[in-house]
């Protein structure tokens, strides 16, 4: 199977609102995870599926923080509002996830954990602002364990606006581009 003929699911946490770039606080529309999962449908011609939490995280970045860092030194597990229909559908999932604390939200640990993803390919992508994937992949794999997980691409949430030509080198590498957009 390649990834390029494959049915691929882009599945994402990102948050929109104050968030840290370039080392200060500023306030972004969109997320930064969510504008490279968009890049990724736009030239795979995968489904998105945005994975949300229950409960919102605060608005002010240094109280969404605090809330993050209590979640996984809790190992907490938070409920999803929703989750994929049909995942025995998809073959390759491209996992997005903003690196926070060394790894990745644990929304995304509740959703791993909660599909059925044994023999699926994951292919995951984080944006950061210094500390890459950290320990995100280890973690990935720990959770799926019968899971094929290929090596990521970590972008700078700063640098998400110029990230197109290296989002689309990365799935050329890795056998998935498809479209010919405005690329």
């Amino acid at each position: 199977m390649s990834v390029r003929d494959a049915k691929k699911l882009i599945a994402y946490f990102s948050r929109r609102g104050n968030n840290y770039v370039a080392g200060k606080i500023v306030f972004l529309e969109v997320g930064n995870t969510e504008v490279i999962a968009g890049l990724i449908q736009e030239m795979t011609g995968g489904d998105l599926f945005h994975i949300q939490a229950v409960g919102a995280y605060p608005e002010d970045y240094t109280e969404a923080t605090a809330v993050a860092k209590r979640e996984l030194r809790d190992q907490a597990r938070p409920q999803l509002t929703s989750w994929v229909e049909d995942m025995a559908g998809y073959e390759v999932i491209f996992l997005g996830f903003p690196n926070w604390w060394g790894t990745m939200p644990m929304p995304v640990f509740t959703f791993l954990e909660g599909s059925e993803l044994s023999g699926k390919t994951i292919i995951p992508f984080c944006t950061h602002e210094g500390s890459g994937m950290g320990v995100s992949v280890r973690d990935i794999k720990k959770a799926c364990p019968d899971a094929r997980v290929l090596d990521g691409l970590a972008i700078r949430g700063s640098e998400v606006k110029k990230a197109r030509d290296g989002v689309s080198a990365w799935l050329k590498k890795r056998g998935a581009f498809i479209w010919k957009s405005s690329i």
